[in-house]
């Protein structure tokens, strides 16, 4: 239901993503593993329309397609995206944070199902962003890009400074969320334990391409560890 095909980016004369292609199926949750600087993060801004597509790049979900759309549009037609570091705004509300996704939604109100997956959220309405730990706020991040209905939810190092107790409950999360609404997600993460508990299937980028592919029945951990090794 998302397909990604000749995806090129560049940072000036320097081209990064040189024809990327990968389709994601209708509520499968994607890993895709590298090191740091193996170009993950540009894909992701790349697909939510932060950084410009190259000529001949296509973006398609559910038909429609992406590529030359801005971010607004693409969040609009079922894209939304956590980024690395969370970016959750410090100083206002946890309710507020929340509400702020729901700038591109029909229904004007925060649903249900947020509060059952991430209770700790209603309990910390009133609180500053800033104040909660790195797990809720990777929490709130999440509920956040939830609210605008996403069909396809991109997750870039979403288990970066986290503890390792909270990582592997974000794990069922993901699968509960998936499992929920139905929607399909790709993780970008280095952290393979998690992306074990969590992922269906997995590619690994080096370089600007994608190296290797398995689904989880097949997966070898310890050639993915090889190349997450520095």
């Amino acid at each position: 239901m998302f397909y990604i095909k000749d995806l090129k980016v560049s940072y000036g004369e320097s081209e990064v993503l040189r024809g990327l292609e990968l389709e994601l199926g209708e509520g499968e949750i994607l890993a895709i593993m590298g090191r740091n600087g193996m170009g993950k993060t540009t894909l992701f801004k790349a697909l939510i329309g932060i950084l410009p597509n190259g000529a001949g790049s296509s973006i398609k979900l559910n038909d429609v397609e992406l590529a030359q759309m801005p971010s607004f549009k693409r969040v609009m037609n079922g894209v939304a995206y956590v980024p690395q570091g969370r970016m959750i705004f410090p100083n206002m509300t946890v309710k507020d944070n929340i509400l702020i996704g729901l700038e591109t939604a029909k229904v004007k109100k925060i649903p249900d199902y947020i509060y059952e997956l991430f209770p700790v959220l209603d309990e910390m309405g009133k609180r500053k962003g800033g104040n909660l730990s790195g797990g809720q706020q990777q929490q709130l991040a999440i509920a956040r890009a939830l609210v605008t209905e996403p069909k396809v939810l991109l997750l870039d190092e979403p288990t970066e400074g986290i503890q390792p107790s909270i990582i592997k409950e974000m794990a069922q999360k993901l699968k509960l969320i998936r499992d929920m609404q139905g929607i399909s997600i790709i993780v970008a993460e280095q952290v393979l334990s998690f992306t074990l508990d969590a992922c269906d299937r997995f590619l690994v980028m080096e370089g600007g391409e994608i190296v290797h592919s398995s689904l989880r029945e097949d997966v070898d951990a310890d050639k993915i560890k090889k190349f997450l090794s520095v």
